[in-house]
């Protein structure tokens, strides 16, 4: 039991220190991230602790994206109506032998 502490610890101080390497100047508060890795180091669960709710208070106030702001699902050319008419008008130019259609030339 006493393994997977030291386990989660190493693991949680290792998620920390390439979170903050990541992370802009305004989620370190403008802290030099050395600083921020130096005490994630020095003292791994406060330093973890004080990172991730700082991270987790600036990406909150920045307007990260929460349950409520979920970015809209990317969906496929065929579900989009300006794409089908573009197709629509195309076809019928093609049809009647519109200008894209120059015909052979010799």
């Amino acid at each position: 039991m006493r393994n997977l502490a030291v386990l989660l610890i190493i693991g949680l101080t290792v998620y920390c220190i390439i979170d903050v390497v990541r992370s802009t100047n305004d989620e370190r508060l403008g802290v030099h991230p050395a600083l921020w890795v130096l005490l994630i180091l020095v003292v791994p669960l406060l330093g973890s602790a004080a990172w991730l709710a700082v991270r987790w208070s600036r990406r909150t106030a920045a307007g990260g994206p929460g349950p409520s702001q979920r970015p809209r699902r990317a969906t496929g050319p065929d579900d989009d109506p300006d794409f089908l008419s573009g197709l629509d008008e195309d076809r019928r130019r093609t049809d009647r032998g519109g200008p894209d259609d120059a015909g052979p030339t010799a």
